[in-house]
């Protein structure tokens, strides 16, 4: 009995213990539990390091298949795409700093004066960037890293200035550096390509894969630089800096043969069609109608900033103004998307024909868009604008490799990619002129609309083949496209 009650006891002091104590089941499930925990954070560390990986196999397949790794255009691609990021950093800072974060009336001064002291010098500085780089082509990958190397240093000088309540006269002469470098990088960048092409591309393949490339370098950049502007916007700026200084590594690392300058000669826009230089009409028509085309775009991005900061009445919207912009801003995005695959789809259609549409259509839209002008058909506008923009551009590139001799072609790339940026900055000039003269949204469209209808009619006039001189039956010698000199 004694030995029972022992038993008994000790069994009691044994519950009680189990009472007091985790006993082994309880410490199973605390060891089960950890196991799971531990388990779920490997597996979502798999999981991330998984994306990741498998995100950047993609985009490495991406950039070198079709003989581009080879070649040593993937390495441009790259390059492309830390330049595209940086940009869309660099624009994200700026627009939190002279647009969303002052009132209206303080907006519109800044941004006023913001692109008389910037736009205005670079219409000046456009003209010349093509012959001056010109002089380097034995070194554009030095040309193309200094663009970006020029941009890397400015956006370090905006992040000791854009925190100040009055900006700088430094403010100004660095925004200026930026945007003088990127479209300088445009240019040099256009020229190098033809250097860099796999045998199985043609020059409008290329640029459709670049255009791509930089599309979702800007869709992956623009949202880390919204978070860093949210830290404060001089952080945007230094992180803008910091793709810069990695694209110009990037840049000095290019091909050789991008140096290369063999066979080459200058074509001078001034004297196309005068004895020894002969550009093909095409081209010609094709530079006609993407000037259409960028004067469009320059006068939306500036004009309708200002407009959807507080949208009219007539547009229907009640929500966010900031959200209206993003919609306007998201279809251009997507249009210029869109425009690249279609490009790359078609490459076999006569891009003589397309250059004339896409300036038909982009007359028209804007035309209806100013009579009913509301926030669905803004965002249409937009995505046309997008969308004709890239049709139009890729054309042109397609043009030039076809109906421009190689010896002149790099060097017509640079002047024609000049051209263009010039237009842009006329056509942002345009709209912000209007917007200080308190013009009306359908106004300021119908304006627009109406210079473009003349435009318009010019090109086609110049477009229409002209009739043979000479008695009846009489039938001239064919004229060679090809670009002579």
């Amino acid at each position: 009995m004694e030995d029972h009650g022992e038993t008994g006891s000790s069994t009691g002091d044994s519950s009680r213990s189990s009472a007091d104590q985790p006993g082994p089941t309880s410490s199973s499930r605390l060891n089960r539990s950890a196991r799971a925990a531990a388990k779920i954070s490997t597996g979502t560390g798999r999981v991330v390091a998984r994306g990741s990986t498998s995100a950047f196999s993609a985009s490495r397949r991406f950039t070198h298949s079709g003989g581009a790794g080879e070649s040593g255009l993937s390495r441009l691609l790259e390059l492309h795409a830390f330049n595209t990021a940086g940009d869309a950093a660099f624009a994200v800072s700026l627009a939190g700093t002279l647009f969303f974060t002052v009132p209206t009336g303080e907006a519109t001064g800044q941004v006023a004066l913001f692109l008389l002291l910037t736009m205005l010098p670079f219409a000046v500085v456009a003209p010349l960037i093509g012959p001056f780089l010109d002089r380097f082509r034995r070194g554009r990958r030095w040309a193309i890293g200094s663009t970006l190397a020029v941009r890397a240093f400015c956006c370090w000088v905006l992040a000791g200035a854009i925190n100040a309540d009055s900006p700088p006269p430094s403010f100004y002469f660095a925004a200026l550096g930026c945007l003088v470098a990127s479209k300088a990088y445009g240019v040099t960048r256009a020229a190098a390509v033809p250097r860099l092409l796999p045998t199985e591309f043609t020059l409008v393949k290329a640029n459709s894969r670049i255009s791509l490339t930089g599309t979702g370098a800007a869709a992956v950049s623009a949202p880390l630089a919204i978070g860093a502007a949210a830290i404060g916007a001089d952080w945007a700026v230094r992180y803008a800096a910091l793709l810069f200084v990695v694209g110009t590594v990037l840049a000095i690392l290019l091909p050789t043969q991008v140096d290369s300058s063999e066979g080459e000669e200058q074509v001078d826009l001034t004297k196309i069609g005068s004895k020894g230089i002969d550009i093909s009409r095409d081209v010609v028509n094709a530079l006609r109608s993407n000037s259409g085309l960028r004067l469009l775009s320059g006068f939306l991005t500036i004009f309708m900033a200002f407009t959807l900061r507080q949208p009219p009445d007539s547009m229907g919207w009640n929500g966010n103004a900031t959200v209206l912009l993003g919609l306007v801003i998201g279809g251009a995005g997507a249009g210029s998307t869109i425009g690249t695959l279609i490009a790359s789809a078609t490459q076999s259609r006569r891009p003589e024909r397309v250059v004339i549409a896409v300036l038909v259509l982009d007359v028209a839209v804007v035309t209806m868009v100013g009579v009913f002008f509301t926030w669905w058909t803004a965002v249409i506008l937009g995505l046309t604008v997008g969308l004709c923009q890239s049709l139009g551009k890729l054309s042109l590139d397609a043009l030039i490799q076809r109906d421009v001799a190689e010896r002149v072609r790099t060097s017509m790339f640079a002047r024609s990619e000049t051209l263009l940026q010039l237009t842009w900055v006329l056509g942002g000039l345009m709209g912000i002129g209007l917007f200080i003269v308190d013009a009306t949204p359908r106004i300021g469209l119908l304006v627009t609309a109406t210079i473009l209808v003349a435009w318009l009619v010019f090109v086609l006039n110049r477009a229409r083949p002209r009739r043979p001189s000479g008695p009846p039956g009489h039938r001239p010698a064919p004229q060679e496209p090809i670009t002579r000199s």
